[in-house]
């Protein structure tokens, strides 16, 4: 690729073209992007604005995964993911639990925080009696800002002054907590901190005790934090052990709970099997945030940390068994929003949440969650019974006969021959052969 100056300045259509022309493979010079703009240009406009540098659009599918009964509701769920089984293992799940009882959730706390980094090289009791004293000012310098998130019911719930300095000399923090009500509240958030930020050196220069130059406030930073373990949901399934029925094999109730505990026990105390244990878990949930548009990555990134809070890497959910009930929960921070941002901009994800019947973002907390451990009861249950591979690999058998250009007539016979067989790239492609020399 070739040094370029100005490319964020080329049409779409010219920025295609340059690429184009650096790729000696390409073919015809295009790549075919055009293919996949939206035929309707204010919606194709849209989808350009949403980050930059666009040249086309990239299709994930979206899916439909019914049959959720949480808290005696019942909903029908929208899925984004390209990963074979993911909705069907789902959807199973929810099907099965919808037999004995539901799902059950419950939000435990919705508060978001930010913090102010500053470095203070000056006695620290100064610092702290400077704070207790115009903590109120503080406060007031953004009325304006949070207002109308205060009208909503929202707003700044408290602000602490942290020391830092045993991990950093000179380090502290403004640590401040929002209840940001439905909007994930990011912009919101910075806002409110930046602000917090100007005002705390601004405050400073004004106290008395603080009048002295080379010992000025230095903020470094003000942002929002993605690690939201006050924002807490908890969803959960449970039925007598007897209830949950007989599993291939031959399998009985009794040995299939005690399996599926030992298993989730595992994911406790094992890192390698915690983090495969929770992309599954992820599976479920990041295909429903892609889906309402919200920040999958901030929803990764912070349960992922919630997983190790205690130092050790484990599992997010849980399994017990006790007086001969089975339960299996999940507890997970998900800080969501279901106004602002991409949520009524991009019309699949405002049709989404037409779909889920336009939760709040309570509400949509619990769905998602739900979904990530009906996603987890379903790759669990694969695995103490008939392994991950069985269903995984069916669903996978269609992506390699695409990949290979099967005709119809082939894609039939290879989903009887492979019905009882291990799939695999190479077993499929001498299976296409087969047909063709028949032919």
């Amino acid at each position: 690729m070739n040094k370029i100056d100005g490319f964020s300045k080329l049409n779409k259509q010219e920025k295609i073209n340059w690429l184009a022309s650096q790729v000696v493979s390409s073919e015809n010079n295009s790549f075919g992007f055009e293919r996949f703009w939206h035929e309707d240009e204010q919606e194709q406009k849209i989808f350009d604005d949403f980050s930059e540098n666009t040249i086309s659009n990239f299709y994930f599918p979206y899916g439909i995964s019914p049959n959720y009964s949480i808290n005696g509701k019942m909903y029908t769920v929208p899925m984004v993911i390209e990963e074979s089984s993911v909705v069907a293992a789902a959807s199973l799940s929810a099907k099965f639990w919808l037999k004995r009882g539901g799902f059950h959730a419950k939000v435990i706390s919705t508060t978001k925080k930010g913090q102010v980094h500053f470095s203070w090289q000056g006695e620290k009791e100064k610092l702290f009696n400077f704070f207790s004293v115009n903590k109120s000012e503080l406060l007031c310098s953004v009325n304006d800002l949070v207002a109308n998130m205060e009208n909503r019911g929202g707003g700044i719930r408290d602000i602490t002054l942290i020391d830092k300095t045993n991990m950093l000399d000179h380090y502290y923090q403004l640590d401040v907590k929002f209840d940001t009500c439905d909007a994930m509240g990011a912009n919101f958030i910075n806002s409110v901190l930046e602000r917090l930020g100007q005002s705390l050196k601004q405050s400073a220069f004004q106290y008395a005790p603080f009048i002295d130059v080379e010992k000025e406030i230095e903020v470094i930073m003000c942002i929002l934090s993605n690690y939201t373990p006050e924002c807490l949901v908890k969803t959960y399934v449970e039925c007598p052990i007897e209830d949950l029925g007989d599993f291939s094999g031959h399998m009985s109730a009794k040995d299939f709970a005690a399996r599926f505990e030992r298993a989730v026990k595992i994911a406790k105390i094992d890192v390698n099997r915690a983090v495969t244990h929770n992309k599954g878990i992820f599976n479920g949930i990041d295909a429903v945030i892609l889906a309402t548009g919200n920040d999958f990555r901030a929803i990764e990134a912070c349960g992922h940390a919630f997983a190790a809070k205690d130092g050790h890497y484990r599992g997010l959910s849980s399994c017990s068994i006790k007086n001969g009930l089975f339960r299996f929960e999940l507890s997970i921070p998900l800080a969501l929003g279901t106004v602002g941002g991409l949520t009524k901009l991009h019309p699949l994800a405002k049709a989404s949440l037409e779909i889920l019947d336009n939760p709040d973002a309570k509400e949509l907390m619990k769905i998602v969650a739900t979904v990530g451990l009906a996603q987890n009861f379903g790759a669990i249950k694969s695995l103490v019974t008939t392994g991950i591979q069985k269903g995984h690999m069916k669903m996978h058998l269609l992506n390699i006969l695409n990949q290979l250009s099967a005709t119809a007539a082939q894609i039939e016979h290879a989903k009887i021959v492979f019905e009882d067989k291990v799939v695999s790239f190479s077993a499929v492609r001498e299976e296409i052969k087969k047909v063709q020399l028949l032919h």
